[in-house]
């Protein structure tokens, strides 16, 4: 059931294309659902989160970055790492996590579609009642 609360959360976050080259902090607080201070947080532990800094110290993250974000998100926020648990599974496991990521997402898609199929067949099949 965890699982299928955060599938839900990161299919709406996903929804949100990254076209840009560089984010500032309050849209990645929005995009990946945590308060900026945990984003703070969490530049301090993982080494791979290193946002550009502007002349003012404003931070901007790349989409690569917030995808990392996203990795972390998920290990520690629905697997329930501990922050040096999560940290060897980003070095030692990152393409996997990555494409259980990918894999969650298809899913999630292809579930839309379905959910999307099924309303229609019965708002078709009320109308021929």
């Amino acid at each position: 059931m965890q699982d299928t609360l955060w599938i839900n959360a990161f299919l709406m976050e996903d929804s949100f294309e990254l076209t840009k080259k560089f984010y500032k902090i309050k849209d990645v607080s929005e995009i990946i659902g945590v308060p900026q201070t945990t984003l703070r947080f969490w530049e301090s532990e993982f080494p791979e989160i290193q946002p550009r800094r502007s002349s003012h110290n404003q931070r901007y993250y790349s989409p690569e970055m917030i995808q990392t974000l996203k990795i972390v998100h998920f290990l520690v926020k629905q697997k329930g790492l501990k922050i040096e648990a999560a940290k060897e599974q980003l070095k030692k496991n990152r393409k996997n996590i990555s494409k259980r990521i990918k894999i969650i997402e298809e899913l999630i898609k292809v579930k839309e579609e379905l959910q999307s199929l099924h309303d229609s067949l019965n708002i078709r099949s009320i109308k021929n009642s």
